[in-house]
């Protein structure tokens, strides 16, 4: 593309896309991503980021991560401060991809998600990414999973070159080039980001050649059918051919009943002999499916494991492993006040800490490789400790929050003589509050819920 032809106006239809007769004449063939499905054809010399599209499917209220996605779609729970998936926006955007669409299913997943990002501007102004980003929605389509989600942004946008597919509650590290010359290289139909894991309990899992073709894939075996410990990232590269594949009648009878990735999908490919590979990740994945692997992933991402995220603002010091934010003069004067006290040895900060905007924290307080976001007031002689508090938070004196999740607008009374606990990977959603003197592990409470003192183990109040 000459100087003068970039300049032209694109010429597009009411989906935002090219129509056929302008699409790609006489030009190098685009690569574009939809976070579900990617192919790869003429990338080397013709990667051009900034017309990727990646679609995002998101659909299901994430039974897992229950009371968190109670109310919230799972891709907007919060993660060091921040929407989860912004995460992985992020690391994309970083590489200039610049247009993604999220395949909502349901209206949880839509509100929370279209009312966040939106068209993307304020993203693209929040990290200054220009040129800025652009944000799109699956139509109000009932998709029977997310397999599914990619055929319908796949035929409403009008795509008809290679895609790339993600899930909404993974964090990666991955350099995006890389992946798609693996798959231009090996000629592949689908290419799929595979990461070796120690327990194979919830992953599809592929079992592979030397030449890394795919030759068998199993969604969720128990570790005795397991092939391998390769584990599906949730990441697809897959050919435009897809499109032809969706219309086959096989298919066609699925998605009737469900169209999923790994139950369907990928076993078909592999069934009706279609090359499909495995690409090892180099990076950090994280699968933030469950609680536990939730608190894995912050205080992963806490310790500089994950290269794409390695600074949140306000760090302390050179190098230094706390945060403290503040950019207004009333969130700097909060922040300078933590500071103080933790130079003064009045509260104890150890491991990798982030302590989000106007946050109040009393003496004699301790913290430990935790995340505490935005408006968190924390009383005296409390213990935060591997764990994770959302925005606006309330903890009173002396409480002892150990492995934990505790969600935003929730309030944890305690005293010195009547202490509150919540141990060992329990969940508090949001706008709960909790009595002084209840000691709650591995118990789970959905949100607007008051809970009375007492002990509680491994309960769910709903």
């Amino acid at each position: 593309m000459n100087a003068s032809e970039a300049k032209r106006p694109r010429t597009k239809d009411i989906f935002g896309c090219r129509p056929a007769n302008l699409r790609l004449k006489n030009k190098k063939r685009k690569i574009r991503v939809i976070a579900g499905l990617v192919g790869g054809r003429n990338i080397s010399g013709d990667y051009n980021p900034e017309s990727i599209r990646v679609v995002i499917p998101v659909g299901g209220i994430a039974k897992r991560l229950l009371p968190l996605t109670a109310e919230v779609s799972k891709a907007c729970i919060r993660l060091t401060n921040r929407p989860l998936i912004e995460i992985s926006l992020l690391n994309l955007a970083k590489q200039r991809v610049r247009n993604f669409i999220f395949g909502v299913k349901g209206y949880t997943n839509y509100k929370s998600l279209h009312d966040y990002f939106k068209s993307g501007l304020g993203f693209s102004a929040s990290y200054n990414i220009k040129p800025r980003v652009h944000i799109k929605y699956q139509p109000n389509v009932e998709d029977s999973g997310s397999a599914d989600s990619a055929r319908i942004n796949i035929e409403y946008y009008d795509i008809k070159d290679p895609v790339f597919a993600l899930q909404g509650d993974n964090i990666f590290d991955i350099d995006l080039k890389n992946i798609l010359e693996f798959h231009q290289n090996k000629g592949a139909f689908m290419t799929i980001g595979l990461m070796p894991v120690d327990d194979v309990t919830g992953y599809g899992i592929a079992d592979i050649d030397k030449d890394l073709k795919i030759l068998r894939f199993f969604e969720k075996p128990s570790p005795k059918e397991a092939p391998s410990n390769l584990a599906n990232t949730g990441l697809y590269l897959i050919s435009p051919r897809i499109r032809e594949v969706f219309k086959e009648r096989k298919v066609l009878e699925m998605k009737k009943r469900r169209l999923d990735f790994g139950y369907d999908l990928i076993p078909y490919l592999l069934e009706t002999g279609r090359p499909v590979y495995g690409y090892i990740l180099k990076g950090t994945w994280y699968d933030v499916g469950t609680p536990e692997r939730y608190l894995e992933a912050m205080k992963g991402i806490l310790h500089g494991r994950l290269k794409s995220l390695q600074d949140f603002g306000g760090r302390i010091s050179g190098d230094s492993t706390i945060w403290i934010q503040g950019e207004s003069i009333e969130s700097i004067r909060r922040r300078k006040e933590i500071i103080r006290k933790i130079k003064e040895g009045s509260i104890e900060i150890e491991g990798s800490v982030l302590i989000g905007r106007h946050c109040k924290i009393s003496d004699g307080t301790r913290i430990v490789d935790s995340c505490i976001d935005n408006y968190t007031r924390i009383g005296r002689n409390v213990t935060v400790d591997g764990s994770a508090i959302m925005d606006r938070v309330v903890i009173g004196d002396s409480a002892e929050i150990r492995d934990s999740i505790i969600g935003r607008h929730s309030t944890i009374e305690s005293s010195q003589t009547d202490a509150t606990k919540i141990l060992q990977t329990s969940v508090i959603a949001d706008d709960v509050t909790i009595d002084a003197g209840c000691q709650l592990t591995m118990t789970k409470i959905y949100p607007h819920k008051c809970v009375p003192k007492k002990e509680l183990f491994e309960k769910t109040i709903t």
